[in-house]
């Protein structure tokens, strides 16, 4: 059965990303955020992303962009989830955030709408036990910039029904993607095994090794990386890899997780990467940051 109707909370780089493949293959999207300018800020990004989208692909050359967006509702109130089938969440790594999300969706979505859980490295059977639905969690990892990206992490908590899944796999089906389906545990794969090689690029940055160019260099030329650790998370964004490396830390109680005083520093400092215009390169004229960071 075809998934129509779909709930994406939080209008960050990710949720737009989500809301915009999911408007462009057909789906109604109810795009949920706390503050009415950045879901207006959300709307205005996702028209540009249709519109470069259409460069590569003749199908949205001739798409009517207008109704594309048109089937985009944004929303501040979850009520608005109220008819939903099925919702993919995508805010911050802070866990008293993410608990109290997932307790405001149980009381405002129907009771057979599965919850896909957008996450670096939370646990989904963590988020399952703050709901009355443990059955229809699953996890969604989906990769930066989204409606680029073909594969998706689906991650199976220990209570996801068969249901679930299958639901999940019909919507990923339904946006041209294909799910991935990995087991729950902090980080999962993906970022499990990323974090630890962007964070000790940072150290090698920080300990004057190399250049954050040469250390991109090594990953792009000599392994066919289409794009090195320190500019990936610069794409990511600082604050997102901070958080997930103090998740990953906290849940595995492990220190190689414990994050380079680089990025703290670059974090408190504001310097984000790509959102907000320089991290490990700044991006009007992608000049590198100097090993000290300043």
């Amino acid at each position: 059965m075809r998934i129509a109707k779909v709930g994406v909370v939080g209008a960050g780089v990710i949720g737009r990303g989500v809301a915009q493949s999911l408007a462009q293959t057909g789906h109604e999207v109810v795009l949920v955020d706390v503050s009415e300018a950045v879901l207006a800020d959300a709307l205005s990004d996702i028209a540009n992303g249709l519109r470069f989208a259409a460069f590569r692909d003749p199908v949205l050359r001739k798409a009517d962009h207008a109704q594309i967006m048109a089937a985009i509702t944004v929303a501040t109130d979850y009520r608005a989830l109220a008819d939903v089938q099925f919702v993919v969440e995508n805010v911050t790594e802070d866990w008293d955030i993410k608990q109290a999300v997932y307790r405001e969706l149980d009381r405002a979505c129907p009771a057979e709408c599965v919850f896909a859980v957008n996450t670096s490295a939370v646990r989904i059977a963590r988020l399952a036990a703050v709901t009355g639905r443990p059955a229809n969690i699953v996890g969604m990892h989906f990769m930066n910039p989204v409606p680029q990206k073909q594969h998706v992490e689906l991650i199976v908590g220990p209570d996801s029904s068969d249901g679930a899944i299958a639901s999940a796999m019909t919507l990923l089906d339904q946006l041209g993607k294909q799910a991935i389906v990995v087991r729950d545990s902090p980080g999962f794969v993906s970022n499990r095994v990323m974090m630890l090689m962007i964070n000790e690029a940072i150290a090698v940055l920080e300990e004057g090794v190399a250049s954050a160019s040469d250390v991109d260099a090594i990953f792009v030329h000599c392994f066919s990386h289409k794009m090195g650790p320190l500019a990936t998370a610069d794409l990511i964004g600082l604050d997102t890899i901070l958080n997930t490396l103090d998740v990953l830390r906290d849940d595995c109680g492990k220190e190689k997780f414990a994050a380079s005083l680089l990025l703290r520093r670059m974090v408190d400092e504001g310097r984000l990467g790509r959102k907000s215009g320089s991290g490990f390169f700044e991006y009007s004229m992608r000049k590198e940051v100097q090993r000290d960071g300043d």
